[in-house]
């Protein structure tokens, strides 16, 4: 989990720079190695709240929120994600899908089909709520912008060089 935070962080601040607005540090003017030391040295609960931050100026940034507007879209993006945060919580992946038998296997998918209505469902009752704050289009390429920040990290993580002991061990 510190991975792939570590990575949605780097990848934010690399990939969105200009968006960056600094709060305690400088983050455009500084070197990807220095962000690392930083990020590294926080604690669990300041690097949620820079992940929180930066996530929320970016949307506002890239969907261009009207000023009068943006304290009200910050609120509802920062409760939109912690839904589905919380909803996606509830997937616990069994991983070893090979020793599965096919009773545990039929349960996990339905598992995975109820959580990702749940995200669904979610996703429309909080695009009533953003309609009321942004435009429809803009309700869009948010959906839209936060797909593609998924498949970096994705992309990422693929490319990450992989850790011998999280290596499942095959017979």
């Amino acid at each position: 989990m510190k991975k792939i935070l570590y990575l949605l962080i780097i990848l934010f601040f690399t990939s969105f720079n200009s968006f960056v607005q600094a709060q305690k540090y400088d983050w455009k003017t500084m070197k990807p190695d220095q962000r690392k030391v930083i990020i590294q040295n926080m604690s669990p609960r300041e690097r949620k709240t820079v992940l929180q931050e930066f996530r929320e100026n970016m949307m506002v940034s890239s969907l261009a929120v009207p000023q009068n507007t943006q304290s009200d879209f910050k609120t509802l993006y920062s409760e939109y994600q912690e839904k589905q945060n919380s909803i996606k919580s509830k997937f616990k992946s069994g991983g070893d899908y090979e020793n599965m038998s096919d009773e545990e296997a039929k349960k996990q998918l339905n598992e995975s089909f109820e959580v990702g209505q749940q995200l669904l469902d979610n996703r429309k009752i909080y695009a009533e709520k953003f309609l009321k704050v942004i435009k429809p289009q803009q309700v869009l390429q948010m959906y839209h912008t936060e797909g593609k920040i998924r498949n970096k990290i994705i992309e990422k993580k693929q490319d990450e060089p992989q850790d011998p002991s999280s290596q499942r061990r095959r017979p």
